[in-house]
């Protein structure tokens, strides 16, 4: 039996995750249901996109999972089932997977599966979750759905390098308050070639001159620079909140000069 994980903007006061949940259960009583997160800002495709993408390689291959973020259908933005790196995604194609995937997926199909119901506003339980458990049960894609060559594209901000300076953006921030940027280490070592450097944010008015291994590499209080479990330099205070206390946001741009 397949495991089925959720990431959701349904948040966790009202009803709409149990429903969720309740769909699937009553499907497949004894189905595996993953919560990854139910508490995406609304509509928030960027952080549906990196919370999704760091993680779903860590459950096995045939994983079905269901992204329930700004998921109404319309014309442009079609509902669909993707098969890639050995995964299952399901939810609207709305830009969200080009965020997630690096490379093309090996299978999308647009969902052609009717609902039970006439209200089309929640289509993570009347739409995603009969899908999800058709795979579940063995299914192919071809059954739910009609081929589609391609996805929506939502184009991510990139970090640039010119001039002996990256520029980035923090593109996350975490429960912790930890900043997370979207300058990878490969970038940062083969622009940087062991050369000395400042990270700078806030215009300069903060730098860090130093990757640390560990947030204690520094004392409680103190701020760090370090590459976190995703590949890419995150910037934090060890046991304090950096985005409150540097007043760093998402989208904010963030520098790294580099001198000889």
């Amino acid at each position: 039996m397949s495991i089925i994980t959720l990431t959701t903007d349904l948040g966790l006061v009202d009803n709409y995750v149990a429903s969720v949940k309740g769909a699937i259960l009553r499907e497949i009583p004894k189905a595996t249901i993953v919560d990854i997160t139910h508490e995406i800002p609304s509509f928030d495709l960027q952080k549906s996109a990196f919370v999704l993408k760091n993680c779903y390689q860590d459950f096995p291959d045939g994983t079905i999972h269901i992204i329930g973020v700004n998921s109404e259908s319309d014309v442009d933005t079609p509902h669909v089932a993707i098969l890639s790196n050995g995964h299952y995604f399901i939810g609207a194609d709305n830009g969200v997977f080009s965020l997630i995937f690096d490379n093309p997926p090996e299978k999308v199909v647009e969902l052609t599966i009717s609902q039970d119901t006439d209200r089309i506003t929640f289509p993570t339980k009347d739409v995603f979750v009969k899908a999800a458990c058709h795979i579940a049960r063995g299914g192919t894609l071809e059954v739910i759905g009609s081929n589609r060559k391609e996805l929506a594209v939502r184009t991510a901000f990139r970090a640039v390098s010119e001039n002996n300076i990256i520029r980035g953006i923090a593109t996350y921030i975490d429960h912790y308050g930890n900043v997370i940027t979207n300058i990878n280490e490969s970038l940062f070592k083969e622009f940087g070639k062991n050369r000395p450097f400042k990270i700078l944010f806030r215009s300069a008015e903060y730098e860090i001159s130093e990757i640390s291994s560990a947030y204690s590499s520094v004392i409680e209080g103190e701020r760090v620079a370090l590459f976190s479990s995703t590949g890419y330099i995150e910037i934090a205070i060890n046991k304090a909140n950096a985005s409150k206390l540097f007043g760093i946001h998402q989208g904010d741009i963030i520098r790294i000069e580099f001198y000889d």
